[in-house]
């Protein structure tokens, strides 16, 4: 399957309008927002699980990222609630479930073998720092050569200066609308821009965003 596989072309995708298309595990569900690959393949989604479900376990070769939006999940290694980031690095494995039910936002086989540190945080309880601009505050969650992983909150009123990505740049909008001079994204949009792509960011009425930059100049994983 090829959805929106192109890494050079900018994508906008609102996944309130997606369906969701069952995998094959039962209980758990996808929204496919990007995807090159079949069932092994480079992708973003949201994924979905009913309590009790779980994923038989399986090798992550390309790695996983994960950002749990509602519920707990859980693995081997641990329980994951609400707000917690975890980085599966290329040749980790696990068996994922969830007791109680669960949404995530995941991402598969996009990272570099150079990408080997595992990590976990629960957004709840890190450090917010001052952006660059005045309304604007950032945490870190993750970062590795050129590729940074990060929460960003706008608050109402907040913008921007024109700016190109280096390695492009992709956001989730979890809370509040994001805007540039290209339109309006509201909570559970998906944007891809491109390598050297520019824009003028801001928010109108203050937004929460998942962003990672400096990762949409790399070949595709096999």
């Amino acid at each position: 399957m090829l959805l929106h596989a192109d890494l050079s072309i900018r994508a906008v995708v609102n996944t309130g309008e997606l369906p969701w298309v069952d995998s094959p595990t039962p209980g758990i569900q996808r929204k496919m927002i990007e995807r090159d690959g079949d069932e092994i393949a480079r992708c973003t989604s949201i994924v979905r699980y009913a309590p009790k479900s779980q994923f038989p376990a399986h090798l992550h070769g390309g790695g996983e990222e994960i950002l749990v939006l509602d519920g707990v999940f859980e693995d081997d290694y641990g329980s994951y609630p609400a707000g917690t980031y975890i980085k599966n690095p290329p040749g980790s494995s696990h068996a994922p479930g969830s007791t109680t039910g669960c949404t995530l936002l995941v991402k598969l086989r996009h990272m570099q073998p150079s990408d080997t540190e595992r990590v976990v945080k629960s957004t709840g309880e890190e450090v917010w720092h001052p952006g660059l601009v005045h309304g604007l505050q950032v945490m870190p969650l993750d970062s590795v050569e050129t590729r940074h992983t990060a929460l960003v909150r706008w608050a109402p009123g907040t913008q921007f200066q024109a700016h190109r990505h280096w390695g492009g740049e992709e956001i989730f909008v979890l809370d509040g609308v994001f805007e540039d001079e290209l339109g309006s994204y509201p909570a559970g949009t998906w944007i891809r821009s491109p390598h050297f792509s520019q824009h003028k960011p801001r928010s109108t009425t203050g937004c929460l965003i998942f962003v990672k930059t400096g990762h949409l100049n790399i070949p595709a994983l096999t």
